[in-house]
């Protein structure tokens, strides 16, 4: 679908901007550490356009979900479909909806738009109630996994979801955790946070049959709070900015490591990553202090 241009308006006097236009659904954070917020600046910070849906708001701090209020799904159709009549749209990233009937609502619209890319990430949902996991990973599995492209989740949050029944006592691989999406439909996973000797974690985006690209990392010694939501946010920017997706890939998790070495801690509570670290003046202080306190008891990267 082409969006025409008014009849009075000259081409070429457009003012330049991103030509890449990303939908991302998500709830707002009012801690500005992810949802909405991680996606609307990591999109940005990468040179895209963001089309915000709003599925819901978090009851949150910096330290722990409180709660989490959804919209209705005709609420989020609406929003969506308003947009996808008026502006073309290259990639689809969906975060935490909120619903069985919000994932229903995203789902259909990805299957109206069905040569659209579609970036899923999923979040840690330990604070919810498990009766409400139970529903929701359901439905996602159901619903949203046979419309995804490219899946991105941490190793343990994938491990836990996706295989259930894992007896081995070796943790489930990359390749592992990528076959079981695939019996949904998933061609790509982006595995990240595998724990590697020495402090060093793996990032790995494969299909059940081949790793595509692996990139090690040092571990830092902080938790920090919106990390998935910003590289899979990232990923879906370069993918509609052209990258091919092992690129994206490689790209957003250099870019995301520089938000983690920057981030910072606004609260009482974890450490943010600070996406727009490029935009700050330097300093000639080398020697200037972390712009966070490391925590002494947490390795989360």
């Amino acid at each position: 679908m082409q969006a025409s241009l008014p009849p009075s308006t000259d081409e070429d006097d457009l003012d330049e901007g991103p030509s890449a236009c990303v939908m991302v659904f998500n709830a707002n954070d009012a801690s500005g550490a992810g949802g909405i917020t991680a996606d609307l600046t990591a999109i940005a910070s990468v040179g895209a356009h963001a089309l915000p849906v709003i599925t819901g708001a978090y009851a949150r701090d910096t330290a722990e979900v409180y709660d989490h209020f959804p919209f209705d799904d005709e609420a989020v159709t609406e929003q969506a479909r308003t947009i996808l009549e008026d502006i073309p749209v290259q990639v689809f990233k969906v975060g935490f909806v909120g619903t069985p009937e919000n994932l229903s609502a995203v789902a259909e619209l990805a299957s109206d738009y069905a040569d659209v890319p579609l970036v899923a990430y999923m979040p840690d949902l330990s604070w919810w109630q498990e009766d409400q996991t139970d529903l929701y990973l359901d439905a996602y599995n159901e619903l949203l996994l046979p419309q995804t492209t490219v899946l991105v989740g941490n190793h343990s949050t994938l491990s836990r979801w996706l295989l259930p029944d894992w007896s081995s006592e070796q943790s489930p691989s990359a390749q592992d955790i990528a076959k079981a999406a695939n019996e949904f439909g998933v061609p790509y996973t982006l595995v990240t946070g595998i724990p590697l000797p020495e402090q060093f974690i793996d990032n790995v985006l494969c299909t059940p049959d081949a790793i595509l690209c692996s990139h090690k990392f040092e571990r830092f010694e902080a938790v920090f709070c919106g990390a998935g939501d910003t590289l899979s946010a990232a990923v879906a920017a370069l993918i509609a900015s052209g990258s091919e997706l092992a690129e994206a890939v490689t790209e957003s998790l250099s870019y995301l490591d520089r938000c983690l070495e920057s981030g910072f801690r606004p609260g009482m509570g974890n450490v943010l990553p600070d996406r727009l670290f490029w935009a700050h003046p330097e300093t000639d202080d080398e020697s200037e202090e972390s712009t966070f306190e490391i925590s002494p008891n947490a390795t989360r990267h």
